[in-house]
């Protein structure tokens, strides 16, 4: 940031005219102010404080995978499950450490799988939903966000199951809980716009389980999908503007774990297809997820600028007192001195 000594020692050489110092110096400042609050915006992740949250992750890692080659079999395996318990009260509940924390859980959920091999004609759905009361009971013990994930994941499963159905003959299924998770997820942001919360890191483990099931669901629907309002529609235009429309809501939310989970959804479709000889329609949709990856690109590069540039004009309707600083986005930045 230039001082205001600076500019009027450039204009005593006269370098600048006297009467420019003062309109320079408050542009400079609004340039400034508009930058650090896009670096204070953009979106934390909050799993990592230090190394050392890394180091106790590996061990707890190793803990885990020796704990496994314990010459224990059926519901023994609570034991190690309530050791980490325990490692959870010492770890998550008096330290706070949230990558330990997702550590733990996972290798909660570990052992209780392991715990409850049943034999029933229900055991799939049984043991989904014992590691979703688990996970739940976690998340409400430890206020520990990725809780919510596994929560989640196990009643889309649940769902599935229950249904009965193929989700590959029938991708729209997933719209339902992929809708439910993300309605849920916008619910927190909204009660955190600020994201200062766990709510603000709970919506975005839920939003990374939901936007995969949107995606999923209607990318297959359009592609596969014999119904005749598909026939007289170009399939991958009808793509392209899901996709263009996916991205303004991930914008317009300021969430790019929207957006992350699709990528990868997306790069994993790729893949898929590439193993084979492609048709010609076929190369027309490589091409078209090339265009894709251009698109994420340009928008992580100008994010808050062009979230600005789209939905600055409602910053001052009342919807903007639910969207994450959006609001902040366009008000009249605060002199270096002011208050925040």
């Amino acid at each position: 940031m230039i001082s205001r000594t600076t500019l009027q020692k450039a204009a005593n050489k006269n370098i600048i005219e006297a009467q420019q110092v003062d309109a320079l110096y408050e542009f400079l400042q609004q340039e400034a102010s508009h930058n650090a609050a896009d670096e204070s915006r953009d979106e934390p992740l909050k799993f990592v404080r230090s190394f050392g949250d890394v180091f106790i992750t590996l061990g707890i890692i190793l803990l885990l995978v020796a704990s496994n080659k314990l010459a224990i079999s059926g519901y023994y395996y609570l034991l190690p499950a309530a050791a980490f318990v325990l490692l959870a009260e010492w770890l998550v509940k008096r330290r706070r450490l949230s990558l330990p924390g997702i550590a733990i859980l996972i290798a909660i959920l570990f052992f209780i799988n392991r715990a409850l091999s049943i034999e029933h004609p229900q055991a799939n759905i049984i043991t989904l939903a014992v590691l979703g009361v688990s996970s739940l009971l976690f998340y409400l013990r430890y206020r520990m966000p990725f809780s919510l994930l596994p929560l989640a994941m196990s009643g889309v499963a649940i769902f599935v199951l229950q249904l009965g159905l193929d989700i590959l003959q029938q991708p729209l299924i997933l719209l339902v809980p992929g809708l439910i998770l993300f309605s849920i997820a916008v619910a927190f942001d909204a009660q955190d716009s600020r994201r200062q919360t766990h709510l603000s890191d709970s919506a975005f483990w839920l939003h990374l389980v939901a936007s995969p099931l949107i995606v999923h669901s209607v990318m297959v629907s359009i592609l596969f999908s014999e119904a005749s309002w598909t026939h007289w529609l170009n399939k991958e235009l009808l793509m392209l503007v899901f996709f263009i429309g996916f991205f303004l809501l991930a914008l317009l939310l300021d969430r790019r774990a929207m957006l992350v989970s699709t990528q990868l959804y997306v790069i994993y479709a790729l893949t898929q297809l590439l193993q084979h000889s492609l048709s010609p329609g076929e190369n027309l949709l490589v091409y078209l997820l090339m265009l894709l990856g251009l698109f994420v690109i340009f928008f992580g590069t100008y994010w808050y600028k062009t979230r600005r540039l789209l939905f600055a004009r409602l910053a001052d309707l009342p919807i903007a007192r639910f969207l994450p600083d959006l609001q902040l986005q366009d008000s009249k930045p605060h002199s270096v001195t002011g208050g925040k």
